[in-house]
């Protein structure tokens, strides 16, 4: 829960950079990313204006097994607009 906190934090103050180096820490750290993890992080890179690098984590969620919901996928949206 922390993790997506802070992860959170990042989205709100635009740090896409800090979101997702939070992002990739998670898994050597022995915290599994999730959807609310993954969604905050799309959010911060929309936030950033990093629309291919929010449709990357997109497509990274199905590779690592993580299903995207209604938030992922408006947030990817948003990020391409």
């Amino acid at each position: 829960i922390s993790c997506n906190a802070a992860i959170s934090a990042c989205e709100k103050g635009a740090e896409w950079q800090r979101a997702l180096m939070l992002l990739a820490a998670m898994s050597p750290v022995a915290f599994e990313p999730t959807t609310v993890s993954c969604s905050a992080a799309i959010s911060a890179c929309e936030k950033g204006v990093e629309w291919q690098r929010a449709l990357d984590l997109l497509f990274s969620m199905g590779q690592a097994s993580i299903q995207p919901d209604r938030i992922s996928f408006n947030a990817d949206i948003s990020a391409c607009e």
